[in-house]
């Protein structure tokens, strides 16, 4: 494990990710997948220095939480969404690779079902004509 890790390490893994990109959310470096964010460095007060915020279903976050809580914590802020904060001192490449990866995933899925609505509801409109 890394003593001390930087958003450099997770821009690294970007490259070897279809369809992730580098580009910011609110004001700080991150990774989205077709334009929504997937990985983040914090910008919250709440959350503690050099955390990374990762999209994650809330049944791995709560997995995530009790199995390392000194890994992984979520704030009060953070919650109600579908992430967890990770420090990311203490975690070394692969974990972080797995956690960008199931991230990238995680956001992906959403963003296929999210673009098919439209069509859906489409058809369903001209149908009723």
């Amino acid at each position: 494990m890394q003593k001390r890790n930087s958003f450099s390490l997770v821009e690294s893994i970007a490259p070897t990710l279809p369809g992730v990109e580098v580009s910011t959310s609110w004001g700080q470096p991150s990774l989205k997948v077709r334009g929504k964010m997937c990985v983040c460095l914090a910008s919250h007060s709440s959350a503690e220095p050099d955390s990374l915020v990762v999209m994650t279903d809330f049944a791995q976050r709560d997995l995530l939480l009790d199995e390392e809580p000194e890994r992984y914590y979520i704030t009060k802020n953070f919650v109600d969404y579908p992430c967890v904060l990770v420090r990311l001192g203490r975690v070394d490449r692969e974990i972080l690779q797995d956690l960008i990866v199931g991230a990238c995933q995680f956001v992906g899925s959403m963003v296929k079902v999210t673009a098919r609505q439209p069509v859906a509801r489409a058809r369903v409109l001209r149908g009723r004509r």
